[in-house]
């Protein structure tokens, strides 16, 4: 892809904007957190889009130790936010699966998310929401798939 010299306008229209939708993160987030910790929503987050995962691959994609993981995953059992399963394929190994009370809290996180995404372009014409909906595809395209870890940091998945 060429590269193009970048106005200093779009660059901080760009800033800002980031900004606006980091807020609607963390507003969305506010609740779960409530219920569990940062690294604890992270592991939800994983397991809601992998499905069930060996204790080291959670600790793989979260970039931690499974020991301190494993304490974490002891947390969320108890608190009925995941199960540990037997995984039939290999009876000796031990699968960390969502529970429907961990789903929940993804999910309410996500809805609370488009909530206020909504809210926000309703302001907007249906014109200005199109070019907005075209220059978020077109940024996105530019930046390319976000890195996991990265996006996992916020509680995104």
């Amino acid at each position: 892809m060429a590269r193009h010299e970048v106005n200093e306008h779009t660059t901080e229209s760009t800033l800002i904007a980031s900004r606006a939708l980091l807020g609607i993160v963390a507003r969305s987030m506010v609740s779960a957190l409530q219920e569990v910790t940062l690294p604890q929503f992270r592991a939800l987050v994983i397991l809601s889009s992998a499905g069930p995962l060996r204790m080291g691959a959670i600790a793989e994609r979260m970039g931690t130790h499974p020991s301190t993981l494993s304490r974490t995953v002891d947390r969320l059992v108890h608190g009925g936010w995941v199960e540990r399963v037997i995984n039939e394929d290999s009876r000796r190994e031990t699968l960390i699966l969502l529970s429907p009370k961990g789903r929940q809290l993804v999910d309410d996180v996500s809805e609370q998310r488009r909530a206020q995404l909504r809210e926000i372009l309703a302001e907007l014409s249906p014109e200005a929401q199109d070019k907005l909906a075209d220059a978020f595809d077109i940024f996105a395209s530019a930046a390319g798939e976000p890195n996991s870890k990265d996006l996992l940091i916020l509680g995104i998945g």
